[in-house]
């Protein structure tokens, strides 16, 4: 069969229909999928381009997770060392409690009785006599008059206005006079009394003497509560420790290999470690206070002065890794956006070279419509003088 014989001007035209007709189709593809690029074949260069920004893309957002779960266990450590600090605070107030409690039932000063065997009281035959001792630590001294005896000697009223001021000085009575009244002894008393020799030789004592206030065998009972108090704090001090995790992350109980690493790049160059701390009562320096044998319960002022001590240190401790913590929390949530905004970035760049300018390929299509429409009318006239034989032919 022979081939068709078509004029020139109609081969032209569907010739033109054609390249419409692909067009179109190439503008309908990029209407139905948004992009410009879908393949290597419509623009190689780009599509390799942007084929590698998304994945920088995707495996930044695939670290983001890892990078909020850091940020949670470090604030959770945080909340953990703000919450710890509280408990040290209130172990504070128990130790200063028990430091002004000594509500002694039957109180002596085992130090004295055996001091004041020493001469007889003589106050100075002229002027005054002062004396500088200790109560609880705190600098005392008294004045004592003179003798009003004959050539200055000392008489009873003179040694019990001699006791007088030594009490009223110290703030307690802590001194009394002998039965045959010549003499300065020791009474009962709930405080720390001290001397050096130089000074206890001026009221009778031969020697410098040290009172301490003796604790009966029970103990203070406000001291002794307080105590029990105390050593359920430090409990409580573990158990927060302890429970001051996130998704298994704890940075409070203890270090060594309990840290936290943070991830912030895809080939693993870039990276935080978090390292972590015990933050148990033991971790910072403190121990349960003894509820039996010497010096126990809270009796002893110097016990609870050591205590104080340490809960102290225990605070600085605790603020100086807070402001670590707060630190690394600064930086790991700085990478945090900066990350976020990378992956805006390298999803834009992937965008810009393969999307599709909708508004520009809808009014593609509209023009080729019309184009298209044009197409077929410059055919149908094409065709016409074929159409004028075939009238003559009929």
């Amino acid at each position: 069969m022979s081939s068709i014989t078509l004029s020139a001007a109609t081969r032209q035209n569907l010739l033109s229909l054609q390249d419409t007709a692909a067009l179109t189709a190439t503008t309908q593809n990029r209407l139905a999928t948004g992009k410009k690029v879908n393949s290597a074949l419509d623009d190689p260069l780009s599509f390799f381009t942007a084929q590698g920004l998304d994945n920088r893309s995707n495996d930044l957002n695939s670290l983001l997770n890892g990078v909020s779960n850091g940020v949670q266990v470090i604030q959770a450590a945080n909340q953990g060392i703000t919450s710890i600090q509280k408990l040290i605070d209130s172990a504070k107030s128990l130790a200063n409690q028990a430091l002004a409690s000594k509500n002694y039932t039957t109180p002596a000063v085992s130090g004295f009785t055996t001091s004041t065997t020493g001469a007889t009281y003589a106050a100075a035959t002229t002027g005054t006599t002062t004396v500088n001792f200790t109560v609880d630590g705190v600098a005392k001294s008294a004045t004592l008059a003179a003798g009003t005896g004959s050539s200055g000697a000392t008489t009873a009223s003179d040694v019990t206005a001699a006791v007088a001021a030594l009490n009223t000085a110290a703030g307690t009575t802590a001194f009394a006079v002998d039965s045959g009244g010549t003499k300065i002894v020791a009474a009962s008393t709930t405080s720390d009394v001290t001397f050096d020799s130089t000074e206890g030789a001026k009221i009778g004592f031969s020697s410098g003497i040290t009172g301490t206030a003796a604790v009966p065998a029970s103990g203070d009972a406000t001291r002794t509560s307080l105590t029990s108090q105390f050593n359920n704090l430090l409990t409580q001090i573990d158990q927060l420790a302890s429970d001051a995790s996130y998704n298994g992350v704890n940075l409070l109980g203890g270090g060594g290999s309990n840290q936290l690493k943070i991830q912030f790049n895809e080939n693993g160059k870039s990276s935080l470690v978090v390292q972590g701390v015990d933050f148990s009562s033991t971790g910072l320096g403190l121990s349960p206070v003894a509820t039996s044998g010497a010096n126990s319960n809270f009796q002893a002022d110097t016990d609870i002065n050591t205590v104080l001590t340490q809960l102290n240190a225990a605070s600085s401790t605790l603020r100086a890794q807070s402001g670590a913590f707060g630190s690394n929390l600064t930086v790991v949530q700085n990478r945090q956006d900066f990350t976020k905004q990378l992956i805006n970035i390298l999803g834009t760049g992937s965008a810009n070279l393969t999307n599709a300018d909708l508004n520009e390929e809808a009014a593609n299509s509209q023009a080729l419509s019309t184009r298209q429409s044009m197409g077929i009318s410059a055919l149908s006239l094409a065709n016409s003088a074929q159409q004028g034989i075939l009238q003559l032919l009929r």
